[in-house]
């Protein structure tokens, strides 16, 4: 055979030979569940917790727990992973730092669960009557490490970061008692009573459900003052002057908590206990809990109270929550333990009509004006309303965003959408207020569904969990009408405009104007600029873009949050020259040339925007009392 041919042959057997051979395809080995699943039975002994809250220079929280056990063999031991109020696997396990298990003063080995690693398994010895676990919480010292919770001056305790529980059971009937030493001189507060004994705070033993439930503000600096005979206002503050308030200032805050019990008819507490802290020092916070709520503003909320409402909407928004959120929940939301995942499948419920009433409430007590409130609202609804996003995701899919995204920041919010169920969950409820006042002829308003839904059981702080089904029930006992179509329409649709029509409905529409309301000058003020609704975008501090709109003009220069504003025509970047290069455009006079900074790069980008400034705001349709002026005003 010729050389060409026998090597032709043996090229095709090759070949052959090769098409005969299969890549390596295995087989997935199975998950196997070695996580107790919780049982609604009773935990066998009451845990008891120490915690040691001062070395505060280093925010390291020092723990030792003592857990009893009935039996030898194997035990798990978790840490909290999804964390009620967050709406998704917050618990912070990489913090927790030195685990030390002991029985009868002998080690005993821990391992760590393949699958969950807020899991420690552990096999308890032959004739042993309690475990004791050790280790230090290594809470975050900057802020890229996670929020600051504990400074020179003052600490933010959260049960769940200093603590570990048995699986197994419904964490309602694990018994826990705590006790912590906070640093000389302090003062804690939280919802759960406790006795104190020089610095060392005991608590009331309770369920381990509660005790997450009630987590601590302590400091250096502390003042508290009571609003009803079951409400308490604890602040705590970097500086003793900002703990100075008036008398008037207080006197919103009182009316707050009468406003809630007015609107509700009942109330979910036994007390109920404002923690705020006032601080640049530790991080903020807005979290809702059934007998308290942690809050966080920047300092000025008393000092500067004239300067605009600031975070003044955080407290009334918290508060409801003790009705939405914790007394009633979505059922899908309730789970046994806080390894149990959570479905938010109504949040736009849980946190939209908190928004609602957080908005109704801060006008009603004063400590946010009716004006500046209606000019919040247009703020919302006109972002809403100028969202890209709207083309493609619906709000009700935004439920998913605590998961989905772990609050992170976003390049292209109003494209990506972000947890959009609160504002768009406000605008369905106003919509649904004016609803009810039209099918009744005037007589019915969110007032009756609020009482009629949250209003039973005084003084019940359980859980009275809900359905879509319960929900559609009962705004048909208020007035019956086809509520289930309607949600689910506002839920799902895709393309539409915001639902502004509780706004028109109500007596009030939306409407641009080249001046900015005096809520937006206040923003202005802190050196932010928010040109959204003109050039497409938002200028945070010293020129840096916070927020481009997906299609505007901004986004059609290249610019997004990345991009830096070094100089407008020529001349160095001040908030008040771009303004004023916006209304020199008006009509196309003068294009706006800006000097852009792209990380070491630089460019220059045209924008012939022409169509001046515009700011939202709400006017009033027609004369008299509206309905949006009745659900603002005191009751």
């Amino acid at each position: 055979m010729p050389r060409s041919l026998a090597f032709a042959a043996l090229l095709l057997a090759t070949t052959a030979a090769s098409a005969q051979v299969q890549n390596t395809a295995p087989q997935p080995l199975p998950i196997e569940q070695t996580v107790p699943t919780a049982r609604d039975v009773d935990y066998p002994g009451v845990i008891k917790l120490v915690v040691d809250a001062t070395d505060i220079e280093r925010a390291i929280f020092r723990v030792k727990e003592t857990i009893p056990v009935a039996e030898a063999g194997r035990m798990t031991l978790l840490m909290p992973e999804w964390l009620p109020g967050n709406h998704a696997p917050r618990g912070q396990i990489e913090k927790l730092a030195g685990l030390k298990i002991t029985a009868g003063g002998r080690v005993v080995r821990w391992t760590r669960d393949l699958v969950n690693p807020y899991a420690f398994h552990i096999d308890v010895p032959q004739g042993a009557r309690q475990i004791d676990a050790e280790f230090e919480f290594l809470s975050a010292t900057k802020p890229d490490q996670g929020r600051i919770v504990m400074t020179p001056a003052m600490l933010n305790l959260q049960w769940e970061s200093v603590s570990l529980y048995p699986a197994g059971y419904f964490t309602r009937r694990i018994p826990i008692q705590a006790t912590v030493k906070y640093p000389a001189g302090w003062s804690a507060a939280s919802g759960l009573p406790s006795t104190k004994s020089g610095s060392t705070y005991a608590y009331q033993q309770t369920s381990y459900e509660t005790l997450q439930d009630s987590p601590v503000f302590a400091g250096a600096h502390y003042k508290e003052w009571k609003l009803t005979d079951r409400v308490d206002l604890n602040v705590f503050a970097d500086t003793p002057e900002e703990l100075v308030a008036t008398p008037e200032q207080i006197a919103s805050h009182r009316r707050l908590a009468e406003q809630a019990v007015k609107l509700f008819g009942a109330q979910h507490y036994d007390r109920y206990e404002f923690l705020l802290a006032i601080t640049d020092k530790m991080g903020g916070i807005g979290l809702e809990h059934h007998r308290s709520s942690e809050n966080g503003v920047t300092p000025g909320y008393f000092t500067e109270w004239d300067k605009g409402p600031g975070r003044r909407n955080l407290l009334p928004h918290e508060m409801v929550h003790s009705w939405n959120g914790k007394y009633r929940r979505g059922a899908d939301l309730f789970t046994p333990d806080f390894a149990t995942p959570m479905r938010n499948s109504l949040l736009w419920v849980y946190e939209g009509q908190t928004q609602f009433w957080g908005y109704m409430l801060q006008a009603r007590s004063g400590i946010v004006s009716k004006q500046d409130t209606l000019d919040m609202l247009a703020s919302i609804g006109a972002s809403l309303d100028n969202r890209p996003g709207r083309e493609w995701r619906p709000v009700g899919d935004t439920v998913n965003d605590p998961i989905i995204s772990a609050r992170r920041p976003k390049g292209w919010v109003s494209w990506q959408r972000s947890e959009d169920y609160y504002n768009e969950g406000l605008l369905i409820w106003l919509e649904v207020d004016s609803m009810l006042r039209k099918q009744s002829g005037g007589r019915k308003s969110m007032d009756d569904f609020a009482k009629a839904f949250f209003g039973m059981n005084d003084g019940d702080w359980g859980v009275l969990p809900y359905t879509f089904e319960e929900l559609v029930t009962t705004l048909n006992g208020v007035q019956p009408y086809d509520w289930a179509s309607f949600l689910n329409t506002r839920l799902t649709e895709l393309g539409e405009r915001a639902p502004l029509a509780g706004f028109e409905a109500n007596g009030y529409r939306i409407v641009y104007t080249e001046e900015p309301t005096a809520y937006l000058k206040t923003q202005e003020a802190g050196g932010t600029l928010d040109l959204t609704y003109s050039l497409g975008m938002a200028i945070g501090k010293e020129g840096k873009v916070s927020g481009v709109k997906w299609d505007g003009p901004a986004f059609g220069a290249d610019i997004d949050v990345d991009t830096e504003i070094v100089a407008v025509n020529g001349a160095a970047y001040t908030p008040a020259r771009l303004k004023a290069a916006v209304t020199a455009n008006k009509g196309g006079r003068a294009p706006i040339k800006l000097t852009l900074k792209d990380g070491d790069g630089f460019r220059e980008a045209v924008l012939d925007y022409r169509g001046g400034h515009r700011y939202p705001r709400l006017e009033k349709i027609g004369s008299g009392e509206a309905g949006l002026d009745r659900l603002l005003a005191a009751r």
